[in-house]
């Protein structure tokens, strides 16, 4: 049994108004609250869309809520003529504690290179906030049989130049692209393999402090059903949840998977 904190983190996507996010908000809080959930067992993190964000620290700050909430990406660039980027500074002045970078869909949709999330997971960590930072292969990768090593390339060409006491305090997040919003659900032992790969990679290339420390979460179409038995592979500490995420009950009872 590792010491590291699972951590259940829901990725709304672009889904919800600042007025749905406020429901689903305190809707999970009262289905956690019910199910006696404990915030050490589990870290529960939701990660709105930037225009939902302040709605949501205020909804956490009046209730005095445990649930944590994040931004789904930032820029590069601390300030100026970057017409529709969010800074770190505007997003640590709302409380944000997490931002999300590399996920396939901005990979696919924005071009975003290894280069680029490395240095958005950068930028993030900087500021005091905990980079999320996503890997996954497409299924022509995964089909072709070299899905670890594709991984490991994006994870290391990310963090090229980063220190075994930063690469610590980051969280990595596997999914593969194949199954995700697909209902296709890598199976447990799928996501295993390379969830402990990762973390082989990370011992081998900083030391066992580190690869103990790095929490890795898997993503892609985790759900209620599947989730005890992802928990219990030795190297996911949580899910990057995205469908499931938006439904309180179903979400709080993935982040109950312990009980």
């Amino acid at each position: 049994m590792s010491n590291r904190t699972p951590l259940m983190a829901g990725n709304w996507k672009m889904n919800l108004d600042h007025l749905e996010a406020n429901h689903l908000l305190q809707g999970l809080a009262m289905a956690l609250s019910d199910a006696g959930h404990d915030y050490t067992e589990c870290e529960v993190l939701v990660i709105p869309p930037f225009t939902d964000i302040r709605s949501v620290q205020t909804v956490v700050e009046a209730d005095s809520l445990d649930i944590k909430y994040g931004a789904q990406d930032v820029s590069i660039h601390d300030n100026g003529a970057y017409t529709g980027e969010i800074s770190t500074a505007m997003l640590t002045k709302l409380g944000c504690t997490y931002v999300v970078m590399g996920h396939s869909e901005r990979r696919e949709y924005h071009n975003e290179s290894d280069e680029l999330v490395g240095a958005k997971a950068r930028k993030v960590l900087d500021a005091g906030m905990t980079p999320i930072l996503c890997c996954g292969e497409a299924l022509e990768v995964r089909k072709a049989g070299t899905h670890v090593d594709f991984v490991l390339g994006q994870i290391r060409a990310a963090l090229a130049g980063w220190s075994a006491e930063e690469v610590a305090k980051i969280v990595i997040a596997y999914e593969p692209i194949w199954a995700i919003g697909t209902g296709e659900t890598a199976t447990a032992a799928d996501a295993q393999e390379v969830c402990g790969a990762i973390r082989q990679a990370l011992r081998s290339d900083y030391g066992d402090a580190t690869a103990d420390a790095t929490r890795i979460l898997y993503g892609g179409s985790a759900k209620p059903a599947n989730i005890k038995e992802l928990m219990a592979q030795a190297d996911i500490d949580g899910a990057l949840v995205g469908g499931a995420s938006l439904k309180a009950d179903s979400f709080a009872q993935m982040a109950g998977f312990y009980a």
